[in-house]
């Protein structure tokens, strides 16, 4: 049985079977020991610049490479009652960002409040969104609630070609994307002055490393206003991580062995000074607290003993928690190979 197919019936097997297959790799040393080698084990947290809250793996897109193996038949979602205890959190605390995401986090009945609390609180908002749920009926008015609460859109566009697109993230993908992007530039999106930030998300179309972040920056600028006049301020390169359905992918493939070897030959210490999960503090739809968002789909929750779950935290222990050690493996390569890959895009030159 396929990972995917296994997750559907066990997802705890499906997470047991995935660190199995990491852990056991033979096509790289173990990730601890080379940050051993080079002096950063254990890797520890620097301080929580960002709360992440994934509120729930209901997406209306199926994409190959999703690290979430979210889609349109997947019931996980955030409560109000957990939603409540992210807001009092960031009440209590100084985190100055919320960066929220999903699956496709609009879809959550609770993601409107969630905004518009972490708002009148004066934090940055940022939304990771997948562009075609803006077009969907029963969110006609998302675009402008995105715009008029000034929350930062994080746009996932594998490539600025229609045929690696689709490939990727389905058919037809593409086009909605770039009616979606349209549509948040005619509401001043990625338009300078305007203080509306558009983000765009690039992540490689297989078993490869992105390119150098502003090289494909430079060419996403050019190829999107020359073909459909669009405009973005930024752009992140995100590695495909080796979990979930990429994994699945990889292992289907045959590619495994070489991928890992290649994200291990690429290993950079710069990068893994500065992955995200050194400032991040990642919530799960349940509530559970995790280093990152990938640690978080593979089941491996903070190793701060008696912080499990949202409600525990006070001010005094998120303090503890900016310190903590922060939970690693063999996944770990994905966001520290070449100049590395974070929620932020690359961290190292």
């Amino acid at each position: 049985m396929s990972l995917t197919l296994l997750a559907r019936h066990n997802p705890l097997a499906s997470t047991q079977q995935q660190l199995r297959v990491l852990s056991q790799t033979q096509a790289c040393t173990p990730f601890d020991e080379r940050l051993r080698q080079v002096a950063l084990a254990p890797l520890r947290a620097t301080g929580i610049t960002v709360l992440q809250v994934n509120v729930g793996k209901l997406c209306n897109q199926t994409c190959r490479h999703c690290h979430v193996d979210a889609g349109p038949d997947r019931e996980e979602r955030m409560s109000r009652e957990t939603a409540e205890e992210c807001v009092r959190v960031l009440a209590e605390s100084d985190i100055p960002t919320l960066d929220i995401t999903g699956g496709a986090p609009e879809l959550n009945p609770h993601f409107r409040w969630l905004v518009e609390q972490a708002a009148a609180l004066g934090r940055r908002v940022m939304d990771r969104c997948n562009l075609s749920v803006l077009l969907l009926p029963s969110q006609a008015d998302l675009g402008e609630f995105l715009a008029r609460h000034r929350v930062e859109v994080v746009a996932s566009l594998p490539y600025f070609r229609r045929t690696q697109t689709d490939a990727q993230r389905g058919g037809g993908v593409y086009d909605k994307s770039i009616a979606a992007l349209k549509l948040l530039n005619r509401l001043g999106y990625g338009r300078e002055g305007t203080g509306l930030v558009l983000t765009l998300v690039h992540n490689p179309v297989g078993a490869f490393l992105p390119p150098k972040q502003g090289a494909i920056e430079s060419q996403f600028h050019r190829e999107l206003a020359r073909e459909h006049g669009i405009v973005f301020n930024r752009l992140y390169t995100i590695t495909n991580m080796p979990i979930s359905r990429f994994l699945e992918f990889l292992l289907e493939t045959g590619n495994y062995d070489g991928y890992m070897q290649r994200l291990a030959n690429a290993f950079n210490p710069s990068a893994a000074v500065g992955v995200m999960c050194r400032y991040t503090l990642s919530v799960g739809w349940d509530g559970t607290l995790y280093d990152c968002d990938f640690n978080q789909m593979l089941d491996l929750p903070v190793a701060t003993p008696g912080l499990t779950h949202i409600r525990h935290l006070s001010r005094a222990r998120l303090i503890e928690l900016g310190t903590r050690r922060i939970v690693t493996g063999n996944h770990c390569y994905g966001c520290t190979a070449g100049a590395g890959s974070s929620c932020g895009g690359a961290v190292a030159t």
